[in-house]
């Protein structure tokens, strides 16, 4: 007879951020393999699809950029056809070439570009302006793709999957807040989740329950400046080439951690009106936290408004 699944957890870097697996096992050595598969599958993705790596697939596409069309994996191709529709499906909000924008805004440099500068960025920006039919892309000369939109959300799901085809049947991913779940605790209870305050990103706003889907987030707090009495944050908007505003925070619940964090990206960019509308639209749980600290959204119920925070001294 089975004796009691026993919970091993395993934080680590990657993707720029604390990380952690937890699994619940019938082994120290299930375990161990189980975590050290989850952990090889986000550093692939990692390596695989960093700009920060000259022989990344995203080096490889960039630098291609001007010249003739290049075939890119199966894997890249996927993604690809996923960006095309959440750009297409967004109206363009979602768009993987903003990456192009970091030539005008430096958010170390804490500077403010002039309109100028903005928009001879902007030529460069479009997901319309390149030409992609599967397995062939071909960017023009000047533009480049950045998948750190999606690629940490798709690790997360990539890194449940290899979870679970490990034998876990109860386990939960988290890569830098965005998170994967794989089952319920042994016992039925859900996972606790917290979703940060973004203007105290290290205490919770909200708590949720879930026991399998994911959720993600994207906020003003993790990369800004302040300047002139505004905030300056790292969501750039492919139509204006200027940072998200409006909305501090918006974490969306969705069956794969790449929709959640998608959808939660472009209601950051539509803003505190369009943003919930267009969530509700989709049907899928969201909460959204505005800069003025109002609350929004189906999830609202589990934040406490602007008055029982400063209450509570939150």
């Amino acid at each position: 007879m089975k004796g009691p699944l026993k919970l091993g957890r395993h934080p680590f870097t990657a993707m720029g951020g604390p990380c952690e697996l937890q699994v619940y096992a019938e082994s120290a050595d299930v375990a161990r393999a189980a975590l050290a598969a989850g952990e090889a599958e986000v550093r692939r993705l990692e390596t695989k699809y960093s700009r920060y790596r000259d022989d990344s697939v995203t080096s490889a596409i960039n630098r291609a950029a001007g010249g003739a069309a290049i075939d890119v994996d199966a894997e890249t191709a996927r993604l690809l056809d996923y960006a095309h529709t959440a750009w297409d499906q967004s109206g363009g909000v979602f768009d993987l070439t903003t990456g192009a924008l970091r030539r005008a805004w430096d958010f170390k440099a804490r500077r403010v570009p002039s309109q100028e500068q903005v928009d001879e960025v902007l030529r460069h920006v479009g997901w319309d302006k390149l030409r992609w039919r599967s397995p062939a892309l071909s960017l023009p000369a000047g533009m480049e793709l950045d998948f750190g939109g999606i690629v940490k959300e798709y690790a997360a799901d990539c890194a449940a999957r290899v979870l679970a085809a490990a034998g876990i049947a109860h386990g939960f991913v988290e890569l830098g807040g965005d998170i994967a779940i794989v089952g319920a605790h042994p016992d039925g209870a859900p996972w606790h989740v917290g979703v940060r305050d973004p203007r105290d990103p290290e205490r919770a706003i909200a708590t949720l329950e879930l026991d399998g889907g994911a959720i993600a987030s994207s906020g003003d707090y993790e990369r800004f400046f302040e300047s002139g009495g505004r905030r300056y944050c790292h969501i750039l908007d492919p139509r204006s080439g200027w940072p998200a505003q409006g909305l501090a925070s918006v974490s969306v619940v969705a069956p794969q951690c790449l929709v959640a964090g998608t959808t939660s990206t472009v209601a950051m960019l539509l803003g505190p009106t369009e943003g919930p509308r267009w969530l509700e639209q989709l049907g899928l749980p969201h909460l959204c936290i505005g800069a003025d600290g109002s609350v929004h959204g189906t999830l609202a119920r589990f934040a406490p408004d602007p008055v029982q925070r400063a209450q509570r001294g939150q």
